[in-house]
């Protein structure tokens, strides 16, 4: 069923994506009074799931078999239709080409400018409908919990890191984003009261990128629930017990790296490490406002979990910042959302095209796109990953690539600022190796897909 819900989900968004990116050709070509011969979704060759037609119009409006996108195919344009026979008879007054390149910019710039529109309207619902919610990295006053990679790189569990190259980050879930995007050399942080900077070798970005769990919430082990049918049901632990040592017959695990309290991470890491153990664990209970200290002995499964569910809610440990918007304050923030978010992602392509990063090995397809959105309905998610997916289809299409919208501006403004228009055989060229650069780039993604599902 989540696979289901994941797969509506990818259809519904890159559906809307497209339909508002080719309404902005459309809007403008039409405008301009400029023929526009086929809408559609998807693409049709050899047949159509549906097509339509109305009376007195120019325009065949249609579904397509095929659903890698879609087009909008006016009249003597050179595009991904390769219609070499419309460019064969003179120019039409209706047609694309007739039109001065100012007018054919703005037909050109359209489906960009259109995606950026849909994502800046979702957004300002968003801020409108929900709000926005995020912890600041100055309120998780427990510090982070790394992984092995983050040691190796020099973090320790309960720093807290206050910059990267001296810009200090505002939310802690951009801590990795932040420290991937700009390739930082140098990490500020608080380590046992006292600052220090860390020098970060960038022969670790490729790693870095591959290691979601680099930054994570360094939240106490605190008992939420146990199960009647856990290994340790009767084993003397209470909803609201903090583990604040273990001890087994080897090795203990309690106050280290400065002293702070015992993180959930690690105790994780240990229980996996004694699979099939007994271990002793220090417990802290309040009662009545008043802490007492217990010795517990627990069993750890052969999976080297204890059977207990653990309080996992943020709230309880950290302070929440929300902002709420009116109708009218929503639309400012809507437009900073947005700009955010270009911002970002063109750090991100910085990142593909920086061979030593490895980052083109994180290009994806359909198959990476849907993986990113939830096993179960939310609104919130949808539109959240919808905008963003906006934002990307408006940066990738104004790359000055052949064959993508940002190839042929780049080309019109051309013409714009010397007032020679490249040659019809010119232009056919140019999208032909455009095509075949979209094509391989089609090629990796799918390629990166299929080795991450084998993995």
């Amino acid at each position: 069923m989540a696979v289901l819900i994941k797969i509506v989900q990818v259809i519904l968004a890159l559906s809307l994506l497209v339909l508002v990116h080719e309404f902005g050709h459309f809007f403008f070509a039409r405008l301009f009074k400029i023929k526009v011969e086929k809408f559609y979704l998807f693409f049709d060759a050899g047949f159509a799931l549906f097509r339509w037609k109305p009376k007195k119009s120019d325009t065949e409006y249609g579904i397509g078999w095929l659903p890698i996108g879609g087009y909008c195919k006016i009249a003597g344009m050179i595009d991904e239709s390769m219609d070499k026979e419309q460019l064969k008879s003179e120019p039409k007054p209706w047609e694309f080409r007739s039109h001065p390149a100012w007018q054919r910019f703005f037909v050109l710039f359209g489906g960009v400018f259109f995606n950026v529109i849909l994502a800046i309207v979702i957004y300002t619902v968003m801020m409108c409908t929900w709000g926005e919610q995020y912890i600041k990295n100055s309120d998780v006053t427990t510090g982070i919990a790394t992984n092995e990679l983050g040691r190796e790189i020099g973090f320790r569990n309960a720093d807290k890191v206050i910059a990267f190259d001296g810009k200090e980050v505002e939310k802690f879930d951009e801590l990795r984003i932040q420290l991937i995007q700009n390739q930082a050399a140098e990490a500020t942080v608080e380590r046992a009261g006292k600052e220090m900077t860390l020098s970060i070798d960038p022969n670790y970005m490729p790693a870095i990128l591959e290691s979601a769990d680099l930054f994570d919430y360094g939240i106490p082990f605190v008992v939420q629930e146990i199960p009647d049918t856990s290994s340790n049901a009767g084993a003397g632990l209470l909803a609201g017990d903090r583990i604040v040592a273990i001890t087994s017959l080897a090795d203990t695990l309690g106050k280290e790296e400065g002293g702070h309290e015992l993180m959930l991470s690690e105790v994780r890491e240990f229980l996996a490490n004694h699979p099939g153990q007994q271990i002793e664990a220090m417990v802290q209970r309040t009662v009545n406002e008043k802490d007492t200290t217990l010795q517990i002995p627990l069993k750890v499964n052969e999976n080297g979990l204890l059977e207990i569910l653990i309080d996992g809610d943020l709230s309880n440990y950290y302070k929440i910042t929300e902002h709420k918007y009116s109708a009218l304050a929503a639309i400012p923030a809507g437009i900073k959302k947005a700009g955010e978010q270009i911002s970002n992602y063109w750090k991100q392509l910085k990142l593909i095209f920086t061979p030593k990063t490895q980052a083109y090995k994180s290009v994806g397809s359909f198959i990476a796109i849907g993986q990113i959105f939830p096993g179960v309905w939310n609104w919130r998610s949808f539109w959240a990953i919808t905008a963003f997916l906006s934002i990307m289809l408006a940066v990738l299409n104004i790359l000055p690539i052949p064959a993508l919208d940002g190839g042929h501006i780049l080309f019109t403004l051309y013409e714009m600022v010397t007032g020679r228009k490249p040659s019809d055989k010119f232009l056919m060229v140019a999208q032909t190796v455009g095509m075949i650069l979209l094509i391989a780039l089609m090629i990796l993604a799918f390629g990166n897909d299929i080795l991450r599902l084998l993995k």
